[in-house]
């Protein structure tokens, strides 16, 4: 298990993440280089949590240079992607392929990676992940080192995504923040958080033409959560 996630480096792994937020943009052209060992085992240590943990089935697929070479994927005008996650698992698991998806490419981005997620459809390259009765391919996310850093999305009042009419506290304002930096198809942030207590919240998809909804609030709970601290709150059941 990464040291970024022991219980005894809780503050760091925190501090760390909260800048991966920050620091995060949307990545579609990478340089030919090659992702280091050590990097590609400490992804698949996470991987191989995060599956356990979601119930998913999630693959690292590397030193694949077809996968986004269709037509689609050209027109998302993506170029040297190589590598990238096969968000596999059971249908009807999209805010977990969300959520578990988030913390991979948060974990990446403090081991020096970029990413992209995309919702087009890749090639395939025979034996490269594994889709078993009952499962699908959500999305998948690209990553390696970019060719650039990526350009932050303009940022819309907090207010419009919180239902609460109490003061928010600071940890709540943290996790809002953290929230709106997060990635979400088109940029359409179809979410909205209430705080229903002094410790509970509840987060919730709004209707999208485009679909996504239930995948993004996913990684937009991953990243508030992340921010605002598990030991502050709690999801309300749904």
């Amino acid at each position: 298990m990464s040291a970024l996630f022991t219980e005894n480096n809780t503050q760091q792994a925190i501090m760390t993440l909260n800048e991966a937020i920050a620091a995060r943009h949307s990545v579609r052209q990478y340089r030919e280089k090659a992702i280091e060992d050590d990097i590609i085992n400490r992804l698949n240590e996470e991987i191989a949590l995060c599956n356990q943990e979601g119930g998913l089935h999630i693959q690292l697929v590397t030193n694949e240079p077809h996968a986004f070479t269709g037509g689609m994927v050209k027109y998302g005008k993506f170029s040297g992607v190589r590598n990238y996650l096969a968000m596999i698992g059971p249908k009807g698991a999209d805010e977990a392929i969300g959520y578990y998806g988030e913390r991979l490419v948060l974990l990446a981005q403090t081991l020096g990676l970029n990413s992209c997620w995309v919702g087009l459809s890749v090639g395939k390259e025979p034996d490269r992940y594994t889709i078993d009765p009952g499962e699908k391919m959500h999305c998948v996310i690209a990553f390696g080192y970019g060719a650039n850093q990526g350009v932050q999305h303009p940022m819309r009042p907090m207010e419009r995504f919180v239902k609460s009419t109490t003061p928010m506290p600071d940890w709540f304002r943290r996790g809002m923040e953290a929230a709106l930096l997060a990635p979400t198809a088109v940029h359409q942030q179809r979410f909205e958080f209430e705080l229903v207590d002094d410790h509970t919240v509840a987060a919730q998809a709004r209707f999208s033409l485009v679909g996504w909804a239930k995948l993004d609030l996913g990684i937009v709970k991953y990243n508030f959560e992340t921010a605002a601290g598990k030991e502050n709150f709690k999801w309300q059941e749904a």
